[in-house]
């Protein structure tokens, strides 16, 4: 018996053992991401060309959209005044209406009225990241605490101070392109990012996702007549 229960011991730890550094290892390898991995460029209507990048089971579009028309030509109107706040269509500008400094990196600013319009503001093939999107998203690289490292460009030529733990891990490139809100105008370039998605919250309102300069991805709902940068997500 004594002899039996020797044997068992010296069979038994090894296996636990090699269990473990199993274990820990297939962990550890859960936890990590690859190096960014691009797909191919996407072109809207405008003849806009736009980097994508693959993330999990995504695609995303690696830069925010800057398209000016819908799918079957129709312009998207521009609006520069306040009466923004009052519209119930599709709109969009370019931050501080200037659209030499901020068009190529930040891209248009969209009310939420654009996203739903039947005439297709997404590319081909594309579409609106919905809530649930977004959420994908960010549970695949870990939570929304520790996502917006993943997701925000380096460094601080768009994004103020600190901005000191972001790795852009991921080659997403979030950048802080602020927002139009409601009578107060433009607001936050370089400070927040603010992103649609295409699911409503209440007649009124839709949800989006946001970062900050030193804080994780937030979760919440605007008034569908302020403008928010648009990221779209490929079928």
């Amino acid at each position: 018996m004594q002899i039996g229960f020797y044997i068992k011991r010296i069979f038994f730890f090894p296996l636990l053992i090699t269990l473990i550094i199993f274990s820990t290892g297939c962990s550890r390898k859960a936890n990590q991401l690859p190096n960014p991995v691009a797909g191919g460029p996407v072109t809207d209507i405008d003849g806009n060309v736009y980097k994508t990048v693959v993330i999990g089971n995504q695609v995303w579009m690696a830069e925010n959209l800057r398209v000016t028309r819908y799918n079957n030509g129709d312009q998207i109107p521009g609006v520069s005044d306040s009466s923004w706040v009052s519209l119930t269509t599709g709109a969009y500008c370019y931050y501080n209406n200037d659209s030499a400094r901020n068009r190529k990196s930040y891209g248009a600013l969209y009310n939420w009225y654009a996203l739903p319009d039947s005439r297709g503001l997404a590319p081909a093939g594309w579409h609106i990241p919905s809530d649930e999107d977004w959420t994908i998203l960010t549970k695949f690289l870990g939570g929304d605490s520790i996502a917006a490292i993943k997701l925000k460009e380096t460094g601080k030529t768009h994004w103020l101070s600190p901005n000191a733990t972001s790795t852009n891990q991921t080659g997403f490139t979030a950048l802080p392109g602020g927002s139009i809100y409601g009578s107060k105008g433009f607001t936050y370039l370089g400070n927040y990012g603010y992103w649609w998605s295409s699911t409503e919250q209440s007649s009124a309102t839709g949800w989006f996702r946001g970062m900050y300069f030193s804080s994780s991805v937030f979760r919440n709902y605007s008034a569908k007549s302020n403008g928010y940068s648009v990221r779209c997500i490929k079928n």
